[in-house]
């Protein structure tokens, strides 16, 4: 086998995980509730808006960590 047989296999599952990521953020989009939270900071002054999502970007970290946990559990 070849030593970039390894690196070729890489980079493809990281091209898939890539993928599968960029679908749920489009989807992600559609979900009612989400990024509209209380708690997510959203500041609008004339031309100037300021939106960051602190109380959702911790509930989906918290969520992610969950399934990755019962996903990668040896």
């Amino acid at each position: 086998m070849s030593p970039l047989f390894g690196m070729g296999k890489l980079i493809l599952i990281f091209g898939l995980v890539m993928v599968i990521i960029g679908g749920m953020i489009m989807l992600a989009g559609k979900v009612p509730g989400i990024g509209r939270l209380p708690g997510d900071i959203f500041v609008q002054k004339g031309n100037f808006t300021f939106y960051f999502p602190i109380v959702t970007s911790i509930i989906l970290s918290i969520l992610l960590t969950i399934i990755l946990n019962f996903i990668f559990r040896r």
